[in-house]
């Protein structure tokens, strides 16, 4: 049974992430402040690090906290969509992503902005939640791949890169060949790259008018390179 004290713990620590969501919009990662929390919070400085050790302890809350919600977000668009095409699939989990990422600006920069200096994730944490896009995608080939949707792509790939596909492949149990979890991994990145574009205005005005549309279309395309 849970204590009344532990949630009010639970209670401070949502209050902890929320302000540093706020804090986030009106500033860098690199400018959070456990004094700036403290004051909202209505405690003295000290009282904080009793949740919160430090200034990296905060950004790997807020780390997780935004992989956690834009993944639940891409897993549900996926199962919204999972009696539709594998491309539709993936096309749900890009939209997905870039809804998000233009709701919340601040927070996807968080995650694939400038890394604040200094500042190393600690992988035990951040790992499993950071990877929810990825196995999502992975997901979705992986079931086409058993249902034979999947054609095998021909290629090769170097030795290091096998090694790395192997280990891949038996951490999370796939069965897709080799050389289409390569092309799935260059989906992952090309999808976060586009929508990366649109969230930091790298496009420049007036370059696509359908910035969604071009989204689909860049799917649809990458799709035939993992074998759909």
């Amino acid at each position: 049974m849970t204590t009344p004290r532990q949630l009010a713990r639970d209670q401070t620590m949502r209050d902890i992430v929320r302000i540093g969501r706020e804090q986030l919009a009106t500033s860098t990662p690199a400018q959070l402040s456990l004094r700036a929390v403290a004051r909202e919070l209505g405690v003295v400085s000290s009282a904080i690090y009793r949740y919160v050790k430090d200034r990296d302890a905060l950004l790997t809350l807020l780390i997780v906290d935004a992989y956690d919600e834009v993944g639940a977000e891409v897993e549900a668009a996926v199962h919204d969509a999972r009696d539709e095409s594998p491309t539709a699939q993936l096309q749900a989990a890009a939209r997905a992503l870039r809804a998000w990422g233009l709701r919340e600006p601040s927070r996807f920069a968080l995650l694939h902005g400038t890394p604040v200096p200094g500042y190393a994730a600690p992988a035990g944490l951040t790992n499993e939640p950071g990877t929810r896009f990825v196995v999502a995608l992975v997901g979705i080939l992986e079931r086409a791949h058993a249902e034979g949707r999947v054609r095998e792509v021909d290629g090769e790939v170097p030795a290091a890169l096998g090694a790395d596909l192997e280990r891949i492949a038996t951490e999370y149990g796939l069965s897709l060949p080799r050389v289409n979890l390569a092309r799935a991994l260059g989906l992952w990145s090309a999808v976060v790259g586009a929508v990366t574009f649109e969230v930091f205005d790298q496009y420049g005005p007036g370059t696509l008018t359908d910035p969604a549309g071009f989204l689909d279309a860049h799917v649809a395309g990458l799709a035939g390179t993992v074998g759909l």
